[in-house]
C-alpha cells in the first residue's frame, strides 16, 4: 500500500488548473490524482497535454464535491494510507505534503489534520474556509482561529502550532483512507458545504481526533465554484448545517438547538426582506422547508460500539453569533 495521494476534484476548472496545479506537482513528494465530475470544458484535454504525470478518475456525472470524492476515492480504496483532499484553487508551498503527511504517520489516534489556510489574494491574511482550525459553537456554528463570522484576520504568527480542533477544512485535508472508508466518506446529499464537518463530527464521535498543524500552509483562492456570498451557498450551509445537527445530536439535545437556530435564522431572513435581498431570504426558507422534507429519511449516526470514547468538542463557545454581533468579538483572541 502507498502513503498517500493528493486527489483534486474538479469541475469545469481548466482555469484553476492552469494557475494552481502547477505548485502541486512542484512541491509535492505524492502522487496527485483528479478527480472530474464530468467536466464539459477542456480540463481533461489540458492535464493530456500539459500534466501527464497526473492520473485521472473520470466520473459520468457532477456528483458535487460530496458525492464526487465518495465515487472516485472508491477507485482508489485499499491503494493508499492516506489521501489528501486539495480545493482545484489552492496553492501549495514546499514540504506541505510531508510536513502533514509525517505528523499523521507520528498520531495515529487521528483521522483528519489540515494546514494553516492562507488567502491568495491577500496572502498575510487568512482565508475563510478552516484558517488557522475550526471549531464549533454550542449550537453547531463553525469557526475559526483567523475568522469569526466574516471577519478575517492577519497572519501574525499566532497560529503557527499545532492543536486539536472540531473539524478540518475541505479545502486542503488529510484523511486517514481506512476511516474515511468505514464511516462512508461524505453524505452525498449535502452535495457541497459542511460537508467535511460532518466528517469530522463522525470521526470524533468514533473516537478519532482532528488536527490541525500551523506549520505547514497553502494559499486558497475561495469562491472558484460557488461565491460564499451567494444565496445558493446560504441554502446549503443552513440546510447541511441542519441535517448534520440532527444527525449527530440526540433528539432532545437537537430539539433545543433548532429552536434556537430556527429563530436566528428566520430574524436574519426577515433582516433581508428589509434590505431588498429577497433572495437570501428565500434562500433560508427553502432551506428549512427542504431539511423538514429531508429528515424523515435521515439516519441518526451511530459510531461502531467496538470503537473509542467520543472525542468531545474543543470549541468553548456557546453561540459565536452572539459574541460577534452584540458582543462586538471579532478576533479568535477575544472569544
Amino acid at each position: 500500500m502507498k502513503t498517500c495521494a493528493i486527489v483534486i476534484l474538479n469541475y469545469n476548472g481548466e482555469e484553476m488548473l492552469k494557475t494552481f496545479l502547477p505548485s502541486v506537482c512542484m512541491h509535492s513528494i505524492y502522487d496527485v490524482w483528479v478527480i472530474d465530475n464530468a467536466s464539459t470544458d477542456d480540463s481533461i484535454d489540458f492535464l493530456d497535454v500539459n500534466f501527464p504525470q497526473v492520473k485521472q478518475i473520470k466520473l459520468e456525472e457532477n456528483f458535487g464535491y460530496a458525492g464526487g470524492y465518495n465515487q472516485g476515492l472508491s477507485k482508489l480504496q485499499g491503494q493508499y494510507e492516506y489521501y489528501l483532499l486539495l480545493n482545484s484553487d489552492v496553492e501549495v508551498t514546499a514540504d506541505w505534503d510531508s510536513l502533514l503527511i509525517d505528523w499523521m504517520r507520528d498520531h495515529k489516534a487521528y483521522a483528519a489534520l489540515q494546514p494553516k489556510i492562507l488567502s491568495w489574494k491577500e496572502k498575510d491574511t487568512f482565508d475563510y474556509a478552516g484558517a488557522g482550525g475550526g471549531f464549533l459553537d454550542a449550537y453547531g456554528y463553525p469557526y475559526c482561529r483567523g475568522r469569526i463570522w466574516d471577519n478575517i484576520e492577519k497572519d501574525v504568527g499566532d497560529y503557527d502550532d499545532v492543536i486539536d480542533v472540531d473539524w478540518a477544512s475541505g479545502a486542503c485535508m488529510v484523511v486517514n483512507a481506512t476511516v474515511f472508508h468505514e464511516l462512508s466518506g461524505f453524505d452525498s446529499d449535502f452535495f457541497a458545504h459542511m460537508e467535511e464537518i460532518d466528517l469530522c463530527w463522525r470521526m470524533r464521535k468514533s473516537g478519532w481526533k482532528i488536527g490541525y498543524n500551523g506549520f505547514s500552509k497553502v494559499y486558497h483562492l475561495g469562491g472558484a465554484t460557488l461565491d460564499r456570498a451567494s444565496p445558493k451557498k446560504m441554502y446549503l450551509n443552513i440546510r447541511n448545517s441542519l441535517s448534520m445537527i440532527y444527525k449527530n445530536e440526540p433528539s432532545a439535545r437537537f430539539f433545543r438547538i433548532f429552536v434556537v437556530k430556527s429563530l436566528l435564522e428566520h430574524l436574519a431572513a426577515m433582516s433581508f426582506v428589509s434590505e431588498g435581498k429577497k433572495e437570501f431570504s428565500s434562500a433560508v426558507l427553502d432551506a428549512y422547508r427542504d431539511f423538514k422534507v429531508k429528515k424523515k429519511t435521515i439516519e441518526k449516526f451511530v459510531p461502531n460500539s467496538e470503537v473509542r470514547v467520543e472525542v468531545p468538542r474543543k470549541g468553548k463557545v456557546t453561540l459565536v453569533f452572539w459574541n460577534w454581533k452584540v458582543l462586538g468579538k471579532k478576533s479568535f483572541s477575544e472569544l
